[in-house]
């Protein structure tokens, strides 16, 4: 099978060959012409050569045509069969052409339709996941809705206990500042008595449990300030004692208690008195409203 150009490059190669020996062929008769014409102007001294030429030359002019119009036709053929191989050429490149055409335009179709299917899936789960969201933000514009009804909701009963915490306040430093029959003085939760007459620590105490009290015991600042303008700048006892502790066999070390056991939360001793002592009790206040180690009799502080 040719390509184009060897096509090309035959046909032309066929032309200048049918061309060259035409050429040849009309060289040759015009010579054969031109001898003939010499030989007829040398005169009676070549007749009988001229004749003879003459004869032949006739003789070889029918067979000079045959032989032209054969090549003619020989050089028609091989035109024509170059002519059709060029043309079978061309028609199988170019059914090549449209084979691999048609096989590239396939891939493109097969290649936008699987797009095509992946665009339409990707299209459907974002649909899914859009509808999705604008369900879930429903759903949590509604419950904010709900929420911020609830808020206001409790942000009213807020400002009602508060109203209510402060009515309970003020009965509360109303009932604290009221005085019992038997002139208890109301602070917190407890009630507090403060004695007019003089005891010593066991018999305050024996009075206090007779009123179904028991000496004061401060747990903390604010009952310490109260229970020192209760006593209004004297000294009273409290339920504060030395105890007796064991350190080894032979050394004892006194140590600060309340009367029931229990151990000191706060201290509010005055300078040098938290030392225990055995026959002392703790007594308030000193004039800095401070605890002070004493004995001897004193008034005293109930509490219950």
């Amino acid at each position: 099978m040719f390509s184009p150009i060897e096509m090309s490059a035959q046909i032309q190669a066929a032309a200048n060959f049918r061309v060259k020996y035409s050429r040849r062929f009309h060289n040759d008769v015009q010579g054969r012409e031109l001898s003939q014409l010499d030989m007829l102007d040398d005169g009676q001294q070549h007749d009988v050569k001229s004749h003879e030429a003459d004869e032949n030359t006739q003789k070889k002019l029918p067979t000079v045509k045959r032989s032209c119009v054969t090549a003619f036709k020989v050089n028609l053929g091989v035109l024509y069969l170059l002519t059709m191989a060029g043309i079978t050429a061309r028609y199988v490149l170019v059914t090549l052409e449209k084979e691999q055409l048609q096989n590239r335009t396939n891939k493109l179709i097969n290649i936008y339709s699987h797009l095509e299917e992946k665009v339409f899936d990707d299209n459907s789960q974002l649909q899914s996941s859009y509808d999705a969201l604008t369900k879930n933000y429903s759903q949590l514009k509604a419950n904010l809705k709900v929420m911020e009804a609830n808020n206001n909701h409790l942000q009213e009963e807020v400002k009602q206990l508060k109203d209510k915490i402060e009515t309970l306040t003020q009965k509360k430093l109303q009932f604290n500042t009221r005085k019992s029959p038997e002139e208890w003085t109301r602070f917190a939760s407890h009630s507090y008595f403060k004695s007019t007459e003089r005891k010593t620590w066991s018999e305050s105490r024996r009075d206090c449990q007779d009123k179904g009290a028991d000496l004061v015991m401060i747990n903390s600042k604010e009952e310490q300030q109260f229970v020192s303008e209760l006593n209004m700048g004297g000294e009273s006892w409290i339920g504060l004692q030395a105890i007796k502790k064991r350190i080894s066999r032979f050394v004892f070390k006194w140590e600060w208690r309340w009367m029931n056991g229990s151990p000191l939360q706060e201290t509010f001793w005055a300078p040098g008195q938290e030392d225990g002592s055995p026959d002392y009790n703790a007594a308030c206040c000193d004039i800095n409203g401070k605890w002070i180690k004493r004995y001897g009799s004193k008034t005293f502080i109930c509490e219950k």
